[in-house]
């Protein structure tokens, strides 16, 4: 499955891709969505720490947090990510 969501601009794109795929192991460092205010996401990761990814609109929000939820409960797994710009497009298996 795929689906490609368009954040606020490349920057954010490219921190949302380091966020949640890492290449040569294969896994995520998001493990949890703590909070969702309009087109910001706020997520947890790994480390325990907390980070924000600002989206185009809450629609893409929406769109990621859905996409997302099946790989946190570890039912699917990241397999890739590519960057155009502000749009990312992530594959999960």
């Amino acid at each position: 499955m795929k689906r490609k969501i368009i954040c606020l601009d490349k920057y954010e794109a490219e921190k949302l891709a380091s966020l949640i795929f890492i290449k040569e192991a294969k896994e995520t460092f998001i493990t949890e969505i703590l909070n969702i205010v309009d087109n910001e996401i706020i997520v947890k990761i790994k480390d325990k720490s907390a980070h924000s990814i600002v989206f185009k609109d809450n629609s893409q929000v929406e769109a990621f947090a859905d996409f997302i939820q099946s790989v946190l409960e570890k039912e699917h797994k990241i397999v890739n990510t590519l960057i155009s710009e502000n749009e990312i497009e992530i594959i999960k298996e």
